[in-house]
Order: C-alpha cells, then sequence, then structure tokens
C-alpha cells in the first residue's frame, strides 16, 4: 500500500476539516500561524541532496550528480518559512506493544498522528520535518512545506524501523543541536526512560528557545492494567520475563504508573511545555481535534 494513503486515511481528514496547528510564540520574528514570510519557498540556503521520490519537482534535480552516478538526486534548500514544525518519533522496541484493546501499537497510533499532523502543516503551507529514534537518531528529514515533502515523511514514517533500546534523553541533546532554526517540536512517544536523563533532554530544547509539545503514546493496558489471570510479561528492550498474579500487583502497579504520568506532567508544566496523553484505544480524530483545538485557542489569546 503506497505509504501516504496508508497514513492519511479520508475519514480522518474530513473530521479534521478547520483545524489549524499553532505555536503559541513568534518564530523568526514574524507572527506564527498562517501569517507568512515574504520569502516563502524562495531557495535562500543550498543545505542538502535526497533521493528522488515520485511527485518531486523535477527543477530541483542536480543533473550533474545524475551524470555522475546515473542517479536522480534534488538539491534541497532552507525554506524562509515563518513556521517550522518537527516531528520526533519514538521508534524503540516498547513502542511496539499492543493489547487486546487497542487496535494498533503505540508506535503505528504515533505514526498516524504524525502524518495526519504534517498533513495540516503542509496544508497551510508551513514546513514540517521529521526525526525517527530508539537509542540514536535512526532518520532525520529537513523541514519542507511541498506535497513531495508529505509523500516522502510518509515513506520514512513507514520504513522505520521498531527495534533498539530508547535512550531519550541523550537523544534529545543531539535532536536540540541539529535542529538550529526555533520552531514548534512535537515529540511522539512512550517517554519510557530514566526521569532525571529525560529531564535535561527536555531542557535542551527549551533552552533553544524551541516551542515543545510531549504527545505521550500509551496503550489502555498500561494505565488500567486489566489483566486478571496469571500472565507471562515479557519485558521489551531485553528487560527479560516475568510469571507474575496480576490481581496480586494491580493496585502497585497503577501507583507506580500514575507516580509516572504525574511527574511527567510536572516537568512539562515547569518547562512550560504542552503534554498531551494519547490513548491507543481513542479514535485517532478525537485526539487530534481535542490537541488541535486547544491550540488554536491558546495561540488565539496570545
Amino acid at each position: 500500500m503506497d505509504s501516504l494513503k496508508r497514513f492519511l486515511q479520508p475519514e480522518t481528514l474530513n473530521k479534521l476539516k478547520g483545524l489549524e496547528l499553532k505555536a503559541r510564540m513568534i518564530v523568526e520574528g514574524y507572527v506564527s500561524g498562517m501569517h507568512k514570510s515574504p520569502y516563502h519557498g524562495f531557495s535562500v540556503e543550498f543545505a542538502e541532496h535526497r533521493e528522488y521520490v515520485p511527485g518531486d519537482d523535477l527543477r530541483y534535480v542536480d543533473w550533474k550528480v545524475f551524470g555522475k552516478s546515473d542517479r536522480i538526486y534534488l538539491k534541497q534548500y532552507d525554506e524562509e518559512t515563518n513556521f517550522v514544525c518537527h516531528m520526533l518519533v519514538d521508534t524503540s522496541e516498547s513502542m511496539t506493544y499492543k493489547s487486546d484493546q487497542a487496535v494498533v501499537t503505540k508506535l503505528e497510533y504515533a505514526q498516524y498522528v504524525a502524518a495526519a499532523l504534517a498533513y495540516l502543516i503542509v496544508q497551510q503551507q508551513d514546513a514540517v520535518g521529521l526525526a525517527t529514534f530508539d537509542s540514536s537518531v535512526r532518520q532525520f528529514l529537513r523541514p519542507g512545506s511541498t506535497a513531495a515533502q508529505l509523500r516522502q515523511l510518509c515513506h520514512t514514517l513507514e520504513q522505520s524501523p521498531s527495534n533498539g533500546e530508547s535512550s531519550i534523553g541523550p537523544i534529545f541533546h543531539d535532536l536540540a543541536e541539529r535542529i538550529k532554526r526555533r520552531g514548534l517540536v512535537v515529540i511522539l512517544s512512550d517517554f519510557f526512560d530514566d526521569p532525571e536523563t529525560l529531564l535535561m533532554g527536555l531542557k535542551h530544547f527549551r533552552h533553544r528557545r524551541h516551542d515543545v509539545v510531549l504527545l505521550h503514546v500509551i496503550d489502555p493496558a498500561e494505565q488500567d492494567f486489566a489483566f486478571v489471570d496469571p500472565t507471562l510479561f515479557k519485558g521489551l528492550e531485553n528487560l527479560g520475563e516475568q510469571l507474575t498474579e496480576p490481581r496480586a500487583l494491580r493496585k502497585a502497579y497503577q501507583r507506580e504508573f500514575e507516580a509516572f504520568l504525574k511527574q511527567l506532567r510536572s516537568s512539562a508544566r515547569d518547562l512550560r511545555m504542552d503534554y498531551v496523553m494519547l490513548r491507543t484505544d481513542q479514535p485517532l480524530e478525537v485526539a487530534l481535534h481535542e490537541f488541535l483545538s486547544r491550540r488554536m485557542h491558546k495561540a488565539g489569546r496570545r
């Protein structure tokens, strides 16, 4: 199936009509949202080459490279848009979890959310980029604002491997240095990492003056712990296996999990970041509508 059609289902997009993704900050000296830089679309600085994908504008083909390698590459430039969004998607092994209550894994849910948000951003002619990570940054797609960029982003999401341990804190330091220009950073993850290293990584984004949104993707079983019979739990990311009696553990487990949620929300609040929990048993369009409506309301109050 075409990656664009896989992630951008018409029934979901139809329910999001009229919504726009807006930052709560001034980006690069211009009003965020739909007020465009006069230089939008003007190629001001060469950035890098990337391989051609169907739908790309042939005006940007580097024919010299084609002549030498017999492969089609496009020149990419830093565009002067006033709104730039970077999607950071956690592809570590813990994101592959799916309980019986959910239709998709946490990673698949995050991919659908990222694709839908990217679609809305491109629709309003703003720029969106993507990074995928586990124990290191696996793929880094520079921001763009064209239909070809959206197709490339969906293709990158589809090709993202789902394995490896997560090491979120150090990754955020790396990405904060890579993302040079201030903008909106949307992080989709289960945030299963050491709280202190995670906090330090998030602080690095704020030090770079980004507007940051934490989209916390969890499976309903991770919060509700609705297991009844003796269960063999298989730990992801090399954590081993454990046969347990769930009913004896439920209260203690839920206390620990709620403490984890409280600490993450508190960190987000202290750093002036938005926090939104996304449960994978929640209809995608409902989660997106709530999040985008909140962002629009906050942007309107500034």
